[in-house]
């Protein structure tokens, strides 16, 4: 599997993602905004655009579709019960079901909503898998539920789905939030070394070279996934006394949105 991320140099700091098979060249575009960015990268890698993904309805995501369309006649992908607000959308997804690029690419959708109540991510197995998870994971946040979305809905999304798969996944994020999400970590745990070590990092560099992490990483400097951790509690009780000296995971990821969304 080939993965070209694709930097938007945008206000909302979008990424897009070519997915392609190496064999065939065959490729799926993951969330285009820009559509002119995605086309001419995959006219310089040789791709041929065949399908098109939404991870959710939002225009961000969608805007470039028809573009894409009339340039490649590539197939629009996206979850059932968002296609109707999308437009256009030729296969309607579901949880299990298996987008195949080319001979080599098989990837598995993935229910997750929260961010909106129709949001699929993207998995894909093997040695090295990887996740492509919208506006559900970011590095080192969450995605917010703002438009359509139910921060309880985000956290089951988290806690039933993506915590459970491998500490080697790659994430492969929609947007590009990483030292501000990095700085939301160490307001909720400032002993956490590794996120300072990890903003340090992130400052360092242009945001189109930001580095990939994996879910293991993300375990150990992503304020949402450290929901029983006692310095977040802690911290977090200074804010919501309410919550207790033992407040429930799902309590602490819910408040932890609530404070994100002012921060």
């Amino acid at each position: 599997m080939l993965v070209e991320r694709i930097w938007a140099a945008n206000d909302l700091r979008n990424f897009h993602y070519l997915v392609a098979c190496s064999q065939t060249g065959e490729a799926l575009i993951i969330d285009p905004l820009d559509a002119s960015q995605c086309l001419g990268r995959a006219r310089e890698h040789g791709f041929s655009i065949t399908q098109v993904l939404n991870t959710h309805e939002h225009l961000d995501h969608t805007a470039g579709n028809a573009e894409v369309v009339a340039a490649t006649r590539a197939k629009v992908l996206a979850h059932a019960n968002g296609a109707r607000k999308i437009g256009g959308v030729d296969r309607g997804l579901a949880r299990g079901d298996v987008i195949k690029v080319g001979k080599t690419v098989e990837l598995e959708v993935l229910d997750t909503p929260g961010h909106t109540f129709a949001h699929v991510c993207l998995l894909a197995h093997g040695d090295a898998p990887a996740l492509f998870c919208g506006d559900t994971l970011f590095n080192a946040g969450a995605g917010n539920c703002h438009n359509g979305g139910d921060a309880g809905m985000l956290y089951e999304t988290f806690v039933n789905q993506l915590a459970k798969l491998p500490d080697h996944t790659r994430v492969y994020p929609g947007h590009e939030y990483m030292a501000r999400n990095l700085g939301f970590t160490l307001d909720r745990e400032p002993g956490n070394t590794e996120a300072a070590h990890a903003l340090a990092a992130a400052r360092a560099v242009d945001p189109a070279a930001a580095r990939v992490t994996t879910l293991g990483e993300e375990k150990r400097v992503n304020t949402f996934f450290r929901l029983q951790n006692p310095e977040v509690i802690a911290k977090l009780r200074e804010k919501f006394p309410e919550i207790g000296e033992r407040p429930d995971a799902r309590t602490v990821f819910i408040k932890l949105r609530e404070l994100r969304n002012k921060w």
